[in-house]
């Protein structure tokens, strides 16, 4: 069950259900393995669903008339071309996920190639989000006692809003 759970929590927020599925860890809740096939298989299913939906909306007209637009053909096969690379970067930048996934399904890119790039990313990304955890997680479990919550609470707030930070200072910065 606490498989399951680690699993439908990267479809919320993965940075926090790493935070936390590393807490558990600490807590020996759950196996270091365990927890780390279960980050891995919701995350990467969570890619793989974004790549499914923006493939459906393909199949939709009224989607296929919104991006009916100049260029489309250019652009497409330069996300062809450039798939593996856009897909592996997209890990690291936050923000850029959701609209490259979904138009790599769109546009019927790759999917095995798709796949393959997420798994690589997720496992180097999310193998050190998780170490780092881990790492902070045994510092306030051991360290802040009765308000090691708080310290918990207050990481992943970090986290969540770092990566809110970064999104919109990217996209201020192409502005």
């Amino acid at each position: 069950m606490q498989v399951v759970i680690i699993i439908l929590a990267t479809f919320v927020l993965e940075d926090a259900a790493t935070l936390i599925t590393a807490i558990q860890v600490q807590l020996h809740v759950v196996s270091p393995f365990a927890a780390l096939t279960a980050l891995y298989s919701g995350i990467v299913l969570g890619d793989v669903g974004l790549y499914g939906l923006g493939a459906l909306a393909a199949c939709w007209p009224p989607a296929r008339r919104w991006v009916d637009m100049p260029g489309i053909s250019q652009q497409r096969q330069w996300l062809t071309r450039n798939l593996f690379r856009a897909v592996f970067i997209s890990r690291f930048i936050p923000g850029t996920r959701l609209p490259l996934y979904t138009a790599c399904g769109f546009f019927r890119a790759g999917l095995k190639t798709f796949t393959l790039a997420t798994v690589l990313a997720t496992m180097l990304w999310t193998t050190g989000l998780f170490l780092l955890s881990l790492k902070i997680g045994a510092f306030l479990l051991a360290h802040l006692g009765a308000w090691r919550w708080a310290g918990i609470a207050g990481f992943a707030a970090l986290m969540i809003l770092s990566g809110r930070v970064a999104a919109r200072i990217r996209k201020n910065h192409n502005s």
